[in-house]
């Protein structure tokens, strides 16, 4: 029997790789986390110093909106978790401190269907990778057995992480993106990252003032960021800067 934590699930990580028919990575940490720990879903968020990041995984439609939403509205659990450098653990978003905290992102959680969200910055030492984040349909926070095996997913899926991003050309499975990331978050991330980088020539500005510009203006049309940036990429919508955004064909 395999007797440490880290083993059993380093183990569990290895199986999950073994189904998905690839090779072992950080997004089947994430999505190993979900029945070891005993949540309902989990989002796996990569990205390299303070940088925005970018969605690699998510294990259902919910943990998918969780992480869209953190992402445009700059607020929630995650980028506490990698502003901190440590684990922030919301055990009810209805309690007044989340929503005193959180008072777009709470009320918006709740409304997608999470009552907890417990994220975790996937780092070593100075060199942060990302947020690993985990939620459950209902209220109440991690036992100390399900939160000691949540550090250790954490941890493997920044050591994964790590490695995949040194290499240099990664292999993938057929009809994946790099590290077993899906096809389509794959293709989402390059919409916003050639987005990004559209609107640097735009607007003149540096490339985490474009992020900035781009995530205001979902935010403020209740847009997701992945739509906007297909929308500027394919040239539909044009940002401008001053009058703000535009779309082609308007005086």
């Amino acid at each position: 029997m395999i007797g440490s934590r880290p083993a059993r699930i380093w183990a569990l990580v290895a199986e999950q790789a073994a189904v998905r028919g690839g090779r072992v990575s950080a997004a089947d940490a994430c999505v190993a986390a979900v029945t070891a720990v005993e949540v309902t879903g989990a989002w796996l968020i990569a990205a390299r110093g303070a940088e925005a990041g970018h969605v690699m995984r998510v294990t259902d439609e919910v943990s998918g909106l969780l992480a869209e939403l953190q992402m445009t509205l700059g607020e929630g659990p995650g980028p506490d978790a990698a502003a901190s450098g440590g684990p922030v653990l919301a055990s009810d978003l209805d309690d007044g401190e989340a929503v005193r905290r959180w008072p777009v992102f709470a009320p918006a959680a709740r409304q997608a269907g999470a009552s907890a969200v417990f994220v975790f910055p996937l780092r070593i030492g100075v060199i942060r990778a990302g947020v690993m984040g985990l939620y459950r349909k209902r209220p109440g926070p991690l036992s100390d057995s399900h939160l000691g095996d949540a550090l250790v997913f954490a941890d493997t899926a920044t050591l994964l992480l790590l490695e995949a991003q040194d290499q240099a050309a990664g292999e993938a499975a057929a009809g994946s993106g790099p590290g077993g990331q899906p096809a389509d978050l794959a293709l989402h991330r390059a919409e916003i990252d050639q987005a990004t980088g559209m609107l640097t020539e735009q607007l003149g500005v540096d490339i985490t003032a474009a992020f900035t510009r781009l995530r205001a203006y979902a935010y403020a049309h209740d847009r997701a960021l992945s739509d906007l940036a297909r929308d500027i990429v394919a040239r539909r919508i044009r940002l401008h800067p001053d009058p703000g955004p535009r779309q082609d064909g308007q005086i």
